[in-house]
């Protein structure tokens, strides 16, 4: 991929639009093109800023439903003198560009979708953890190795544990980039399975219990705790992604 390609999909991978294997590829581009790079971290240093100094007011309770019941009033036309028949036609062509307005403004309303598209980051770390076979920066079994290895490389000391016992052993840990900062990848096996459990603080969020996405064929399972975010993914069925997410939430 070249930089024209690139600066024709950045907007599109910055807003999550495009698919996992070109936002793989466009990702393989960044690492060799400084110029594109930066060009991405402009780019979301705006959308940053402008998410943080727009306000956001939520639409009024019942305006959609108060709209659409004014648009089936004016929708329905009988058999009638051609003037009447424009009036109402008129008239519900009006109503439905004021819901079709008051929808677009209550989208803009909302503050971004930043969730959806971090989960999409999610996704792409996990993949790309394994297609580049960089799974791990320090391989080891043992919880005690792992953690200290983070040690003046996060600003942060993320919580490990072992999970061996249940047949979700530790294989090791790496640094990873999500969200516009650096974060903690702890690596877990089930079987053949991987599983990544992205760690990160998160001061400003209270405790939360776990919520479930599903994108391309992948599991993640995200909640906050004691300060820290937590995002596990993983290919492996969900009710053993639970299992795994109720074990390391116990920690």
């Amino acid at each position: 991929m070249i930089c024209r390609e690139v600066e024709e999909l950045i907007h599109a991978y910055s807003d999550g639009e495009l698919d996992l294997v070109r936002s793989l590829e466009i990702e393989r581009h960044f690492q060799d093109c400084p110029a594109c790079s930066g060009l991405l971290e402009r780019i979301r240093a705006l959308r940053f800023a402008v998410s943080k100094s727009t306000p956001y007011y939520p639409a009024p309770a019942g305006l959609e439903a108060r709209l659409r019941s004014r648009l089936r009033e004016g929708a329905p036309v009988k058999p009638q003198a051609p003037r009447r028949m424009l009036h109402s036609w008129q008239w519900a062509g009006v109503a439905a560009a004021v819901l079709i307005a008051a929808v677009s403004v209550g989208l803009l309303m909302r503050r971004p979708a930043t969730t959806d598209l971090l989960a999409r980051e999610v996704v792409a770390g996990h993949v790309r953890s394994m297609m580049a076979s960089h799974l791990t920066d320090v391989p080891s079994t043992d919880q005690h190795t792992v953690k200290p290895w983070f040690n003046g490389r996060l600003d942060f000391s993320p919580t490990v544990g072992d999970f061996r016992a249940q047949d979700f052993p530790l294989t090791g840990g790496r640094l990873d980039y999500l969200g516009n900062r650096p974060v903690a990848a702890l690596v877990y096996r089930r079987r053949q399975h991987v599983i990544n459990l992205f760690i990160w603080p998160a001061s400003a969020q209270p405790d939360s219990n776990v919520v479930q996405r599903d994108i391309q064929g992948y599991h993640l399972l995200q909640w906050n705790k004691s300060g820290m975010a937590y995002w596990a993914v993983s290919d492996l069925n969900a009710a053993e992604l639970y299992q795994f997410a109720g074990l390391v939430r116990t920690l």
